[in-house]
């Protein structure tokens, strides 16, 4: 099979509505193989440092992805 993964560009929400955000990354993860976010790697999209990282995390090469 495929592994899936999503990539994304979010940051720490302390606002009012991040027990919202919470529930919908809790929701992600249970659809897919990976959840980045950029918040907790430490890079963001285009960066390349985060596309190797979610290679690395995925254990792919670039052709594979």
């Amino acid at each position: 099979g495929f592994k899936t993964c999503v990539l994304t560009n979010n940051w720490v929400d302390d606002s009012g509505g991040r027990l919202f955000t919470a529930a919908l990354m809790n929701l992600l993860r249970r659809h897919f193989d990976l959840v980045i976010e950029s918040c907790r790697v430490g890079a963001q999209k285009p960066d390349p440092d985060i596309y190797t990282y979610a290679l690395d995390a995925l254990q792919a090469k670039p052709q594979e992805v």
